[in-house]
């Protein structure tokens, strides 16, 4: 919780400012009180009254107030603040706090404090990747500045990639993970994550896979990461970036999840959110199969090994707590509790993957969390929401039983 803890709130200009004001709202939720500075580019995106309405505070706008210059008041409500956060950090504000610019209210308050900050960017993919915002972005971490996101996905241009501003929930957890200290209600704790597909070799151009995006997976490194925990991510082939402060290890097949999984063992909780592939072909071909003619190619399947339960069966080196997920296109949550019999893992997290449902490649989820006790039914989310609350809910875990 945030109890009396003091947010200055920077909104500056781009479309993920309608995000600031569901931030808001969850940091009050929380017990923390916000004010707000709102550039006036953020202005063509949200209103003040909205912003003010949400706070229960005035909105600082203008650095030559009369009113609010009286008493200094950027060097005021720099000071006064427990934590700055700057959401969106669009890609000019990033550049004035790097070179230490100040011809506005937003900048001149960074630059006049003696807080900690924390920005979440959120611009095009390509300004994103932009050598100058990489540079700019590598100078504020090295100045001390904490940053949650971007995320990847669709942006308002119509390009996809990193630059989606961290979704509300995900700036909450970092800015709680602060709280507790830098290091979070999870320090000292390692996690490991898998995500995304597996590619099984058919020959050097093909292979087996499915439609796993790796978002859900990538989300939730990010969330046990923001938490403070010490987070190995392996990954299956996906267009996402890395996670901030989480260490990826990048593989092709289901035998080099298997043992990047072994590897970084002995871990406190293990999340199984990869689509493994079930099957691989016997024998693939060194070259490209050819079409003949006389008929179709007969392809051998064997099975893959099977993480979850492997991980879930150690006599050594168990992870303390064994989260699988349960694909499902029918009959969710029956086959999703007899999987965590079979498996024997701790907890499954189960969702509808049915075509109408678009949650394979989308950004949203609607899962059950089901243990050895319960079926646990929640709405749809974000990604990024469904990965915070699974992350708090594994904390609360470890805490108890760690009492």
């Amino acid at each position: 919780m945030l109890d009396g803890k003091r947010i200055l709130l920077i909104i500056a200009g781009g479309i993920a400012a309608y995000k600031s004001l569901e931030l808001i709202r969850r940091l009050r939720e929380r017990g923390a009180s916000v004010r707000a500075i709102l550039t006036h580019a953020g202005a063509q995106f949200v209103t003040p009254l909205s912003v003010s309405s949400l706070t229960g505070d005035k909105v600082y706008q203008d650095l030559f107030s009369l009113t609010d210059e009286a008493e200094m008041g950027h060097i005021q409500l720099s000071r006064d603040a427990d934590l700055l956060v700057v959401a969106p950090a669009t890609a000019d504000l990033i550049a004035k706090m790097a070179h230490g610019r100040a011809d506005d209210l937003a900048s001149t308050a960074l630059l006049a404090t003696d807080k900690p900050v924390l920005i979440a960017p959120a611009m095009n993919v390509r300004m994103w990747l932009h050598g100058a915002t990489q540079r700019n972005v590598k100078q504020l971490t090295a100045d001390g500045v904490a940053v949650v996101g971007p995320n990847d996905g669709d942006m308002a241009c119509g390009e996809f990639g990193p630059g989606r501003m961290a979704e509300p929930a995900e700036i909450v957890a970092a800015i709680e993970a602060h709280f507790a200290g830098n290091a979070g209600v999870l320090a000292g704790v390692k996690a490991l994550v898998t995500a995304g597909p597996t590619h099984e070799p058919i020959d050097p151009v093909r292979y087996i896979a499915n439609r796993s995006s790796g978002k859900q997976g990538y989300a939730i490194a990010a969330a046990l990461s923001a938490l403070g925990a010490d987070t190995t991510l392996v990954s299956g082939p996906t267009a996402l970036a890395s996670p901030t402060r989480v260490k990826l290890v990048r593989v092709e097949t289901a035998h080099e999840m298997f043992a990047a999984c072994e590897a970084a063992l002995p871990v406190d909780v293990a999340v199984c959110a990869a689509a493994v592939a079930d099957w691989r072909v016997d024998h693939a071909a060194n070259q490209k199969i050819k079409k003949t003619g006389t008929g179709l190619p007969s392809l051998s399947l064997i099975e893959n090994p099977d993480i979850l339960h492997a991980l879930s069966s150690r006599k050594t080196a168990r992870p303390g707590l064994v989260v699988g997920f349960a694909a499902e296109t029918e009959n969710v949550v029956a086959h999703a509790q007899a999987k965590r019999a079979k498996k024997g893992c701790d907890w499954i997290v189960a969702n509808d993957v049915s075509p109408a449902t678009g949650v394979m490649g989308g950004d949203r989820n609607t899962v059950h969390l089901i243990t050895a006790a319960s079926a646990e039914a929640w709405p749809q989310l974000a990604k990024s929401e469904v990965a915070a609350r699974l992350a708090q809910r594994i904390a609360a875990h470890l805490k108890v039983d760690a009492v």
